[in-house]
């Protein structure tokens, strides 16, 4: 079956940087664009950022912008999320998601149809 597994959360301080990963089997990862969201306690969960299959074209959200990277390893089944500069803001459960039904990469949240079980990032201040 199809799996998601998240890692590399952690707490930082303000101004520190993060990089969470994103195993995946079970799909043909090379052929599927991915995305990461996020959800704080309160709220929805947020499209944070999302790449195409060739890693050639990437989308972020306002807030992230100039701050946050999304990459993939095609040959390690493994997506990543480089995240620079963090605020507490940023402190939420990261979650990747896997094969938006339209097969174009994108931040909308039930376009998805595979989801990790999340890993927290905690900034403190």
């Amino acid at each position: 079956q199809v799996q998601l597994v998240e890692s590399g959360g952690g707490t930082v301080q303000t101004g520190g940087t993060l990089r969470v990963s994103c195993k995946v089997s079970g799909l043909s990862f090379d052929n599927t664009p991915m995305g990461w969201f996020r959800q704080s306690p309160g709220k929805g969960r947020e499209g944070v950022a999302c790449i195409n299959w060739t890693g050639g074209v990437t989308y972020y959200a306002d807030s992230v912008k100039g701050r946050f990277t999304i990459s993939r390893d095609n040959a390690k089944n493994t997506l990543y999320l480089q995240m620079n500069d963090l605020q507490p803001e940023d402190t939420a459960i990261y979650y990747c998601a896997a094969d938006p039904s339209n097969g174009f990469p994108s931040l909308v949240e039930y376009e998805y149809a595979y989801w990790g079980q999340g890993t927290q990032v905690t900034v403190s201040s």
